[in-house]
């Protein structure tokens, strides 16, 4: 038996099991009973109350208070409890501990860049972030058509999520001062002359069958006369050509 007793793996063992049977004892005959006999508390009500009152309270009553976990959470203020475990009127034994779940506000998040993207990429951006679309202004510039060109908030600015943000829409060139000609009726060789005496040039030609009047006769104009145009810009011309206009047509 000595022996036995001598080798390790007995030793071990024997240990093992001398921890394993005073570890149920002390269960047995200090903690159930400390636990059965322990005084039972409601658990107070401390949701909606800041951090460090909440704690305050919890520890006057017997609690063990403990910080679980930060959310954020709308409409409950930054570092306020919204949720407590065990449940607020909960008989429970004194001294348990209570696991408290703090706001952490309304989450913020950057503004993107908006500038040089066209409405519906803007809004894209900004739904990926959490953030809407606002006010659309629409302004005539110089920057290409449907463009945004600027933004409510530049770019990295704070913002609470849901917030929006405005942004202003090129919708092209601004009305010039140049107010475009009447050339209906005149030559495209005319036209060209005006057009250039206007700081204007011809832009795309039409060219449409005409039995009664001269090649090369204007027939229309885009933009129409009277309208304001920069520098530069071009006028589009409906012009005539010889031609046979096909049986059945009129």
């Amino acid at each position: 038996m000595n022996k036995l007793l001598q080798k390790p793996y007995i030793k071990k063992s024997l240990i093992g099991l001398g921890t394993f049977i005073l570890l149920i004892l002390l269960l047995d005959l200090l903690i159930i009973p400390w636990y059965v006999s322990s005084k039972e508390v409601v658990v107070p009500n401390v949701i909606g109350k800041h951090e460090n009152e909440a704690v305050q309270i919890l520890k006057k009553e017997g609690f063990d208070p403990v910080i679980s976990d930060t959310s954020f959470i709308e409409n409950i203020s930054k570092d306020h409890i919204f949720l407590q475990k065990p449940e607020p009127g909960k008989i429970v034994k004194e001294g348990r501990t209570v696991y408290l779940f703090i706001s952490g506000g309304e989450q913020v998040v950057s503004v993107p860049v908006l500038k040089g993207k066209s409405l519906i990429d803007a809004r894209f951006a900004l739904e990926r972030v959490g953030l809407k679309l606002g006010y659309v202004n629409e302004v005539a510039s110089n920057y290409p058509r449907d463009m945004i060109f600027d933004q409510q908030y530049v770019e990295g600015t704070p913002l609470k999520k849901g917030q929006t943000v405005s942004v202003t829409l090129s919708t092209g060139s601004a009305a010039g001062d140049i107010i475009v000609p009447d050339l209906i009726g005149k030559s495209l060789t005319q036209a060209r002359i005006i057009l250039n005496d206007s700081s204007l040039t011809v832009g795309k030609i039409n060219y449409q069958i005409s039995s009664t009047l001269l090649p090369n006769t204007i027939l229309d104009q885009y933009p129409a006369p009277g309208n304001k145009l920069n520098a530069g810009e071009k006028v589009d011309l409906f012009i005539t050509k010889t031609g046979q206009i096909p049986q059945g047509i009129e």
